[in-house]
């Protein structure tokens, strides 16, 4: 049984989906205010193995809650909001959420996406079977889903490290965007490139003096090379 952490100040909001977790067999920790959610996350967070986010909240909002929860963890975050705008979902992308849902929430598109998520964690850590890739200054630990930059742990999201780790099973091919997004994103992928560029901006950041490892390859999209 996975146990999730659902913060949303709405207690109607937070009941329906409780009820569809509960019978979807997750184990499921509330949290009314962004306080709340760091709170129970500081407490847990070894425990739990995804986030549902809403941005609104009292106290602190869901972006800050997300920053913060990243400084410190790659756990898949899904944020839930009102904020439908195109800036709002690439923002959403920029603090290090995995994924983006608008409400009114779908109960069983939320569950499919949650369930594609861990799916994706789970299949990456088993194909890799402990690999550790090296190549100069980057170092990967698949199984743990860590990073290391000249020795220093660098926490990714969820889809960064996805983003990374198809690069590396690809790496010295250029590959189409529409590639990228199908491998990375799957199904569950409904908006703009924009998105892409997004993470691997994102990426390149958080890879710092690796960034150039991840050529953009005009016309067609990106390749990975340790030159």
């Amino acid at each position: 049984m996975a146990k999730i952490l659902l913060c949303d100040d709405e207690q109607r909001i937070r009941r329906v989906l409780v009820d569809f977790l509960k019978r979807e067999s997750f184990e499921v920790l509330e949290a009314e205010d962004g306080e709340e959610a760091l709170n129970l996350f500081n407490t847990y967070k070894d425990e739990f193995k995804l986030i549902l986010l809403d941005v609104m909240m009292p106290k602190i909002d869901g972006w800050e809650v997300c920053k913060e929860i990243r400084k410190q963890s790659s756990i898949p975050i899904i944020m839930i909001t009102a904020k439908s705008e195109e800036y709002d979902e690439l923002y959403g992308f920029q603090v290090g959420a995995d994924e983006y849902i608008t409400k009114p929430v779908k109960p069983l598109i939320l569950i499919a996406r949650m369930k594609a998520l861990l799916k994706r964690v789970e299949s990456d850590v088993s194909r890799t079977n402990h690999t550790i890739y090296k190549a100069k200054d980057i170092e990967i630990d698949f199984s743990a889903r860590k990073l290391f930059i000249e020795g220093k742990p660098v926490v990714l999201t969820q889809k960064e490290f996805d983003l990374l780790f198809y690069f590396i099973k690809n790496q010295k091919l250029a590959l189409e965007r529409e590639q990228i997004l199908s491998a990375v994103w799957g199904y569950e992928y409904y908006g703009e490139d924009r998105t892409l560029d997004t993470h691997i901006n994102r990426l390149r950041v958080k890879l710092g003096t690796c960034s150039s490892y991840i050529h953009t390859v005009r016309g067609v999209g990106y390749r990975f090379e340790v030159i």
